[in-house]
C-alpha cells in the first residue's frame, strides 16, 4: 500500500474530472467513467477507496476533438498530454493533467508528470477472432518496445537484465513506436458500428458499441456525471463478480515515487540518470 494519504489525491483528481466534465458538456463531447472509475461510481458511489487513479472513456471522434482543442477549452492549470504533440509523453492514450503538481509513478521509468485523469480512445474492432488476437499481439509487442524504451536499463544492475533495454534504444525511437502504435489502433476504425475496444484492456475490452451506448447520469462523490449505458454487461465483462469486494491483498494501489502538490511539474529538477 503507498505512504500517503490517499484522499487529498483522490479530491485533487476530482477536481480535474469535474473540468473535463464540464469542457465536454460545453462542447458536446460524450465522455464515460470507465474501468474502476465506472466500478467506483457503481459500488461506491464515487471512488474506490484504496483507488488513486481516475480513468474515462471517448469515441475516438470525441477524444481527437479534446484533444485538439484542449489548450483553448480546458481551464488552467489542466492541460491534455497526448503523444501526437508531445513526443517525449510514451503512452497511446491521453492524460488530463494539472499541470501546478508533480507527480513521479515510477523511480525507474522516466516520464514526469502532473496529478492526471487517463483519457481513453474507444476505437473500432474487427469481428475476425483471429484478426483480433494478431492485432493484441502487435499492441502488446509496441507497448512493451516503449517501456523498454522509457526504463532506466539498469533497473536490475549491469549484467545481462540491462542488454533487451540497450538493444531497444538502438533499434527504435519513442516517436516511431508510438506512430505505428496509434496507427494500430485506429485500423478497424471502419467497423466501429459492430465492435468497439478499449486497447488497455486487451481483448477483454471488445464490446459491441452498445454497451457504453448513451451516456447515463451516474453518481460519483456527490456529483452527478456521465457512465456507461449497460454498466452490469461493461463490469462483468471486464471484472467478473464486480460487486465483491476483493481481499486485501488484491486491492491495488500506487505507490508513487514522488507526489507534491505545490510544485508545477516542469519545474522538477529530475536527478535520475537513464542514460
Amino acid at each position: 500500500m503507498a505512504s500517503y494519504d490517499i484522499r487529498p489525491l483522490q479530491l485533487r483528481i476530482l477536481e480535474i474530472l469535474l473540468a473535463i466534465d464540464k469542457v465536454c458538456k460545453v462542447h458536446g463531447l460524450r465522455y464515460y467513467l470507465a474501468a474502476g472509475t465506472m466500478l467506483g461510481a457503481v459500488r461506491h458511489r464515487g471512488f474506490i477507496p484504496w483507488d488513486d487513479d481516475v480513468d474515462i472513456a471517448m469515441p475516438r471522434k470525441d477524444y481527437d476533438l479534446l484533444m485538439q482543442h484542449g489548450r483553448e477549452w480546458l481551464p488552467e492549470p489542466y492541460e491534455a498530454l497526448f503523444a501526437e504533440r508531445n513526443p517525449e509523453y510514451p503512452s497511446d492514450f491521453a492524460k488530463v493533467v494539472d499541470s501546478s503538481t508533480t507527480l513521479v509513478e515510477r523511480a525507474h521509468h522516466s516520464y514526469v508528470g502532473g496529478i492526471y485523469v487517463d483519457v481513453f480512445p474507444i476505437d473500432g474492432m474487427t469481428p475476425n477472432w483471429l484478426k483480433q488476437r494478431i492485432h493484441f499481439a502487435r499492441y502488446s509487442f509496441y507497448k512493451k518496445i516503449i517501456y523498454l524504451l522509457c526504463r532506466d536499463p539498469y533497473k536490475h544492475g549491469h549484467g545481462p537484465s540491462c542488454w533487451l533495454p540497450l538493444l531497444c534504444r538502438r533499434c527504435f525511437t519513442l516517436k516511431g513506436v508510438l506512430h505505428r502504435l496509434l496507427a494500430l489502433q485506429k485500423k478497424y476504425a471502419d467497423h466501429a458500428q459492430e465492435l468497439v475496444v478499449d486497447h488497455d484492456f486487451g481483448m477483454r475490452g471488445i464490446m459491441p458499441p452498445s454497451v457504453y451506448g448513451n451516456p447515463q447520469e451516474v453518481e460519483f462523490e456527490g456529483h452527478v456525471l456521465c457512465g456507461v449505458e449497460q454498466a452490469d454487461c461493461y463490469l462483468s465483462k471486464l471484472y467478473g463478480d464486480y460487486m465483491t469486494i476483493p481481499p486485501g491483498d488484491k486491492q491495488r494501489q500506487h505507490n508513487f515515487y514522488f507526489l507534491d502538490y505545490h510544485l508545477p511539474y516542469r519545474e522538477y529538477q529530475d536527478h535520475r540518470d537513464f542514460l
